[in-house]
Parts: C-alpha cells; sequence; structure tokens
C-alpha cells in the first residue's frame, strides 16, 4: 500500500466520520479522539494486509515446492511398470533362451536408474521399510503374515514401494506385516511347562 492509498483510506474516514457528525451533532467527537479511531482503523488495515501477504507468500512457496505433487504421484506408475516388465523378462521361459535378453534388461535398467535420478533431484525417494515397525503414516497393510520369531507388527514384505516427496507422503508403501499365533504360543508355553516339570 502506498502513501497515496492511506492517505485516500483516513480521508474516507474522516469524510464518514464528518458526514456522521453533520447528521448528529450531538455527537460531536473531540480531535484527539477521532484521530484515536482513525489511527485505529488504519494499524487494523495494515495488519490485515500484512496477513494477507504472508498467506500469500505461503501459498506461493506451497506452489513452487509441491506444484509438481500430481504429476510426480501418477509419475510413480511409470517406475512400477519398468520394474514389472524386469521381472516378468527375467521369469519368462521363452526368453530366458534368447542371448539378447540381458542386453534388453540392461536397456530397461538404465531407464529405471534415470527416472529414479530425475525424481530424486525433485525431492522424491522411496521409503524405506522392511523389517521396520509398521507406521499407520508411511505404510499400508495388505495382510498379516504369522511369525513368532518376530515382534508383531513388523513389515516383513513389501508389495509396492511408497514414496515421499520432500516432508509429504506421496504414496504409502503396500506391506504384509507380521503377527504372532497366539495358539501356537500358548502349545509352546505348555511343552516347556511340561518338560521343566518333568
Amino acid at each position: 500500500m502506498t502513501k497515496s492509498d492511506i492517505k485516500k483510506s483516513v480521508d474516507s474516514i474522516l469524510n464518514k466520520d464528518n458526514k456522521n457528525l453533520k447528521k448528529n451533532p450531538d455527537k460531536e467527537e473531540s480531535v484527539e479522539n477521532k484521530l484515536k479511531t482513525v489511527e485505529d482503523k488504519l494499524l487494523r488495515t495494515l495488519a490485515e494486509m500484512e496477513n494477507q501477504r504472508r498467506r500469500f507468500e505461503k501459498e506461493r512457496n506451497e506452489a513452487f515446492e509441491f506444484g509438481g505433487f500430481n504429476f510426480a504421484k501418477e509419475s510413480l506408475h511409470l517406475l512400477d511398470n519398468i520394474e514389472r516388465a524386469i521381472i516378468s523378462f527375467k521369469n519368462d521361459e521363452k526368453l530366458k533362451k534368447n542371448v539378447d535378453l540381458n542386453k534388453i534388461i540392461d536397456g530397461i535398467e538404465i531407464v529405471k536408474k534415470d527416472l529414479i535420478s530425475v525424481f530424486k533431484k525433485n525431492g522424491i525417494e522411496s521409503i524405506d521399510c522392511i523389517n521396520k515397525k509398521f507406521d499407520p503414516n508411511f505404510h499400508q497393510a495388505m495382510l498379516e503374515v504369522e511369525d513368532n520369531s518376530k515382534e508383531s507388527g513388523i513389515v516383513v514384505e513389501e508389495m509396492q514401494k511408497g514414496y515421499m516427496m520432500k516432508s509429504r507422503l506421496l504414496r504409502p508403501s503396500l506391506v504384509a506385516v507380521t503377527k504372532k499365533n497366539e495358539k501356537k504360543l500358548e502349545k509352546e508355553a505348555n511343552n516347556n511347562k511340561k518338560s521343566e516339570e518333568k
């Protein structure tokens, strides 16, 4: 807001007050009260403008930082398909006999590495989840696997990689999580008691 804008605002406020005084001459205010009123209104206007400037600045920064969020999310499908293609080629019995299979797979791997490099340059990284505690903020449990050798809630398999874009979740990891087999644990405890009693 320029000085002329502020002056216009103050003049318009004073003009409104003068009109009100002409309508109600009994309510004549002192010059000091008018000045305080105008000053208060001006300060409120300036504070509101500063708040609005900060909001716009924050929105601009978020748009710059996360503007490609949807594009990045959709691009993850490319990486998924590349990984599926590699697995498919490696498991195809007819292609295994082809002498050029390794060259094809190497070419696809190069494209995959380039895509991962582009993601990293833009703050997109995969979530490391194997053998970590299940976290619903980053993981989506698809199935539970009985495993008494590990603590409950440990991620043992990743069906689909999850990704973060800087501080935001781009896509959660689809995982399998351990759970204890209570019946098996009870049998083992009973067997241990019996063997101790002997």
